[in-house]
């Protein structure tokens, strides 16, 4: 790409474009030069590739601040996290499941088949009409029968960010699961400062990593099940997976290659291109353009980047055919794979056109797509 062009690819909620050149170094390395197995061999390649395994873990740990590194585990997205730590908790019978209304369907999913198989009730905690959940109301919904209180701490639909910590100070002796897959990246996490019980992440959105790649952690690892059983390297003498952490739940051989390239997005992270300032600009820009509305929320300082458009004129899905068409943009419309969060938006069932950027993109950048916004409301009122 001209350095001259504009960065048109404003997908990024979906997975990262660009990623650093880094990572596809890093995974041509390990494919074509390194080669050994994680945790399986004593030879020097497989305990090279082992450690860079472990340094990105450790790496990872550090950006969450977590202490106990050995209870964050890899898996091979969000979904396989999410999945994991909610089948195999140990739910009591009666229990009941707080949940936020602008949860993806990879924790919702989840959720449902455990409500159809009448192991939980759900109910959704309390929140005004952006989604961000309203902590002061939380203890109204507690009692005895609470197990769970899952978040998503932002959401891939409009962009809120959810005060974890006042939830998690309401939720009391509650576990709390957050799912970090928009975050982790973005925004400031700490999993230990904020009592954080269980968290999801993806390598592949923010992180600038890979597909292939993510994770989850476990404050106590006996209170999850296992989801996968198999070999891991370790007390292959007995047919019980073992106990030890992370091995207990790393069956099978990881995405070695991709963690190799996850490492090193996580080294070469690049400096944003574009202040805080210059996004909020941008919405409030968009925000003036008539025929235009932008769900975001109610209070700036709860929006992360994401930008979720209607249009009086166009459906979501015409008007993000129109950017790509015309400008070369490239948009996601539709539920975004959040139907609860666009129920609750009240943007269901047509969805909406979402532009996210990353750190690559520049004020110039946003100034070309607010020239095509524009350009798409005078054609259409023409």
């Amino acid at each position: 790409m001209n350095s001259a062009d504009p960065l048109t690819y404003f997908d990024n909620s979906a997975t990262s474009f660009p990623k650093p050149v880094e990572v596809t170094e890093a995974i041509r390395h390990y494919l074509s030069e390194m080669g050994g197995s994680y945790g399986r061999s004593s030879h020097a390649r497989a305990f090279e590739s082992s450690s860079v395994v472990e340094e990105c873990r450790e790496k990872l740990a550090g950006m969450m601040n977590i202490e106990q590194v050995e209870n964050l585990c890899f898996a091979s997205n969000a979904t396989h996290a999410a999945n994991t730590v909610l089948l195999g908790f140990s739910f009591p019978e009666g229990a009941e499941v707080l949940v936020s209304p602008l949860e993806h369907n990879a924790v919702a999913r989840p959720l449902a088949m455990l409500e159809q198989q009448g192991r939980i009730s759900l109910k959704t905690l309390p929140a005004g009409r952006d989604g961000r959940v309203i902590p002061e109301q939380i203890s109204d919904l507690v009692n005895s029968s609470t197990a769970l209180v899952v978040v998503n701490h932002q959401s891939n639909v409009n962009g809120v960010i959810q005060p974890v910590t006042s939830i998690k100070e309401a939720a009391g002796e509650v576990p709390l699961l957050v799912d970090a897959s928009q975050s982790l990246g973005k925004c400031p996490v700490h999993v230990d400062q904020w009592g954080i019980d269980y968290l999801i992440f993806t390598g592949h959105k923010a992180l600038l990593g890979p597909t292939g790649t993510g994770g989850f952690y476990i404050r106590e690892p006996n209170s999850i099940k296992p989801l996968l059983l198999g070999g891991t390297g370790s007390n292959s003498e007995h047919l019980d997976m073992p106990t030890v952490m992370p091995d207990r739940f790393e069956a099978g051989t990881p995405n070695i290659a991709g963690i190799f390239g996850l490492l090193a997005a996580l080294e070469h992270a690049p400096e944003p291109r574009h202040s805080r300032e210059d996004f909020l600009t941008l919405l409030e820009n968009i925000q003036g353009i008539d025929g235009f509305t932008v769900n975001r929320a109610i209070n700036a300082e709860a929006q992360g980047e994401v930008i979720s458009l209607t249009h009086n004129a166009l459906d979501a899905a015409t008007l993000s055919w129109h950017l790509e068409k015309q400008f070369g943009i490239s948009s996601r419309s539709g539920l975004h794979c959040s139907p609860l969060a666009h129920q609750h938006l009240g943007t269901y069932p047509e969805g909406t056109c979402r532009l996210s950027p990353s750190v690559y993109h520049s004020p110039d950048d946003f100034a070309y797509l607010l020239d095509a916004l524009r350009s798409i409301t005078m054609e259409v009122a023409a």
